[in-house]
């Protein structure tokens, strides 16, 4: 895939504000979204030409439906909003409405805009859903890290949700994986070495798969 159109979710810093750019270098339309729409212009006037941006609040069904209906068709779409709420918990003690808090945007929030955009997609009979995961999960060989319970368990249940996503859209010409970045330099962790241009890098080129390329997978970065 050489061109097209990706929305990126989570657009307006971090890792997600960096696969917008690093799309957009590569050829892409690419739309950015931000729950706060002064943000979301802001980022978009930052990339410069071939953006657009829309308001994009994941736990608010008008809003996905209507960034949805601004975005158009797209090839390709990037779930990456996301919070770190709970570090330097455990499962015992964590108060539970963090946890709440972390699912609903995680988990739920990814899967409403997930259920708004692959339709479209589906009826186009193309397009390729990349979910942002972690490696703190229980899928694919990795491992539920107790530090961070309601963070690792709303990525771990992620995955979960791309396999049966994947299954649910095979043959209709969409694809979705999960990619795990690694660490990463952010605002969630700043202690980290990996800066999220690195970490674009990565992401873009599973997210550039070819339209053939496997369905269902988990990428991790190697470092």
């Amino acid at each position: 895939m050489t061109a097209g159109t990706a929305l990126v979710t989570g657009a307006n810093r971090g890792i997600g504000r960096a696969v917008a750019a690093e799309l957009l270098g590569r050829g892409l339309d690419v739309v950015v979204t931000a729950r706060d729409p002064q943000d979301a212009r802001a980022a978009a006037a930052g990339l410069g030409p071939g953006t657009r941006w829309c308001a994009l609040d994941t736990t608010d069904a008008d809003s996905v439906r209507r960034a949805a209906e601004a975005a158009g068709p797209l090839d390709v779409l990037v779930c990456n909003a996301g919070v770190l709420l709970d570090a330097r918990t455990d499962p015992l003690t964590v108060p539970l409405e963090l946890a709440e808090r972390t699912l609903k945007v995680n988990l739920l929030g990814t899967w409403r805009v997930i259920q708004e955009f692959v339709p479209r997609m589906t009826g186009r009979g193309r397009g390729h859903v990349l979910i942002v995961s972690s490696g703190t999960t229980a899928e694919f060989g990795g491992r539920l890290f107790a530090g961070a319970p309601g963070y690792s368990l709303s990525k771990s249940a992620l995955n979960g949700l791309t396999t049966m996503l994947a299954e649910q859209t095979e043959g209709t010409g969409v694809r979705v994986n999960a990619v795990n970045p690694g660490r990463v330099r952010t605002r969630m962790m700043p202690g980290q070495q990996q800066l999220p241009e690195e970490a674009a890098r990565f992401i873009a080129d599973v997210a550039l798969l070819p339209h053939d390329g496997p369905t269902g997978r988990f990428y991790a970065e190697q470092r």
